[in-house]
């Protein structure tokens, strides 16, 4: 397993606290990425999943209230193989784990076997249209469908998340289309939480320092007081709970 970096008391990356390790490799160019670093596969540190294991285990005490592991990334499930062999090393010490994905990868059996024995998966919505999506992200929405699909349709726990960014998707009209794509997983009970988190510039000084172009880099902070605005908006749309906000 190649790990870019690990967080060992996470509080924002699932319930409880968290593990967080932060897989490397990532397939998307996301425009308002704060972690270009984990693009590459190879940028990071190799580990067993027993030396994984080690490491975990020294924390399970702060795991007493919900916590576990969370796979964030880049991501994490162009490395599900060995998510799934570390999570059968968790589970037979009763710790659970969360995937933080994009959702958008091929559904091949080891994705499948990863997100069966996750307690929870936080998938991000980043756009609502096959278009928007590819122009921002450089992916293929349909694959973020068929993986909402299959959540559903395995009865595995789920929140959704979304970035809003001044100027590109922080209007009310630009969430009723994500509202729209997420209604029925909702009604279903699917997608038990829906968390907007707000585009920030903390990431910036990593594009100048690997040399990549900054396709926002005149975009300002989401204002907290509009996405608490935007955040009661969609729960209320979508009958749900408003989260904490990021």
């Amino acid at each position: 397993m190649i790990v870019h970096s690990i967080e060992s008391l996470a509080a924002l990356d699932g319930e409880g606290l968290r593990y967080a390790i932060f897989l490397a490799g990532c397939p998307m160019r996301c425009a308002y990425c704060h972690n270009p670093d984990t693009w590459n596969p190879r940028a990071g540190t190799e580990y067993t999943p027993e030396e994984l294991l080690q490491k975990i285990k020294r924390y399970k005490p702060y795991f007493s209230a919900g916590g576990g592991v969370t796979f964030g990334g880049g991501e994490p499930l162009l490395q599900a193989g060995e998510i799934v062999r570390l999570g059968r090393l968790l589970a037979g010490d009763n710790i659970s784990y969360t995937i933080d994905t994009s959702g958008c990868v091929e559904l091949d059996g080891d994705v499948r076997a990863a997100l069966r024995g996750a307690g929870l998966v936080i998938c991000d919505l980043k756009f609502p249209d096959a278009q928007t999506f590819k122009k921002y992200t450089g992916g293929d929405f349909s694959l973020v469908v068929k993986f909402f699909d299959f959540l559903a349709t395995e009865k595995i726990r789920t929140w959704a998340r979304t970035v809003i960014v001044p100027g590109i998707n922080d209007q009310k009209e630009d969430l009723d289309r994500y509202i729209e794509v997420l209604r029925p997983y909702v009604d279903a009970g699917a997608v038990e939480k829906y968390q907007l988190l707000g585009f920030h510039t903390m990431g910036f000084f990593k594009y100048e320092r690997l040399g990549i172009k900054n396709r926002l880099e005149n975009t300002p902070t989401m204002p907290a007081e509009r996405l608490a605005e935007l955040q009661k908006y969609v729960n209320s749309r979508l009958l749900l709970p408003t989260p904490a906000l990021l």
